[in-house]
C-alpha cells in the first residue's frame, strides 16, 4: 500500500488489553500518537517519489539519510506501531514446539527468556523498543533507538514491546519494569511471532 497512508485498525476492543494497558492509554497512544505519525508522515512524502512507496520501501530508501530523517522517523514509527498492537494479544497465548524449542535453545527456558526480554526493554535508554529477532536461522533479542528498527537490516522481527514513556506512563508512571513484566507475562501475542518466523522462512 503507498500513500495516503491510513491509521491501521486495532486487531481488538480498546479495553482488551485492561488492566495492563488501559483503554485511557489506547486514546492517547494510538489515536493520537500512532495517528500523528500517519499523519505527518502523508504530509512529508505528499508530491516525492516516496509517495509511490510502500511503506516498508520508505523505511528502507530514506533510513540513515539525514534530507529525509523526517520521514524515516515517521514512517517507521507508523511500522513500529503497528507491528506492537499486532504483538499483543488479550488471550494469553504460549509459543508452539517449534518456537519454544529455539526459545529453549537460545535462553534455556521460556522463564529465561521472558527475563532477558523484559530486562533488555527495562535496559533500553530513553526512548525506544525491545524485539524479539530471528537472524540467520537464530533467536535475538535487540532493542532500538527512537524510530530506529530492524525492518530493512537482515533481521526479521518477531514480536516488539514499545518503551517510549506514551506507552506505559499513564497506568504505570515511572515504572518501567513493571509495565515490561506485565506485558511479556500477560499479553505477548505468540501466534504472531509464529507467523512471522514462517514468514522469514
Amino acid at each position: 500500500m503507498a500513500a495516503p497512508f491510513e491509521l491501521p485498525k486495532l486487531p481488538y476492543s480498546d479495553d482488551a488489553l485492561a488492566p495492563t494497558i488501559s483503554p485511557e492509554t489506547i486514546s492517547f497512544h494510538y489515536a493520537k500518537h500512532h495517528q500523528t505519525y500517519v499523519t505527518n508522515l502523508n504530509n512529508l512524502v505528499k508530491d516525492t517519489p516516496f509517495a509511490a512507496m510502500t511503506l516498508e520501501q520508505i523505511i528502507v530508501e530514506s533510513r540513515g539519510k539525514d534530507a529525509h530523517k523526517g520521514i524515516f522517523n515517521n514512517s517507521a514509527q507508523v511500522w513500529n506501531h503497528t507491528f506492537y498492537w499486532n504483538s499483543l494479544n488479550p488471550k494469553a497465548t504460549k509459543p508452539g514446539a517449534q518456537l519454544l524449542g529455539m526459545i529453549e535453545k537460545s535462553w534455556g527456558s521460556l522463564d529465561e527468556f521472558k527475563k532477558k526480554f523484559a530486562a533488555a526493554a527495562v535496559a533500553q535508554f530513553a526512548s525506544g523498543w525491545a524485539w524479539l529477532v530471528v537472524k540467520n536461522g537464530n533467536l535475538e533479542i535487540t532493542t532500538t533507538s527512537n524510530a530506529e528498527t530492524p525492518l530493512g537490516t537482515g533481521a526479521t522481527p518477531l514480536l516488539t514491546i514499545d518503551v517510549w514513556e506514551h506507552a506505559y506512563y499513564i497506568d504505570f508512571r515511572n515504572k518501567r519494569p513493571d509495565y515490561c513484566g506485565a506485558l511479556i507475562d500477560k499479553l505477548l501475542n505468540w501466534e504472531f511471532a509464529e507467523k512471522n518466523l514462517a514468514a522469514a522462512k
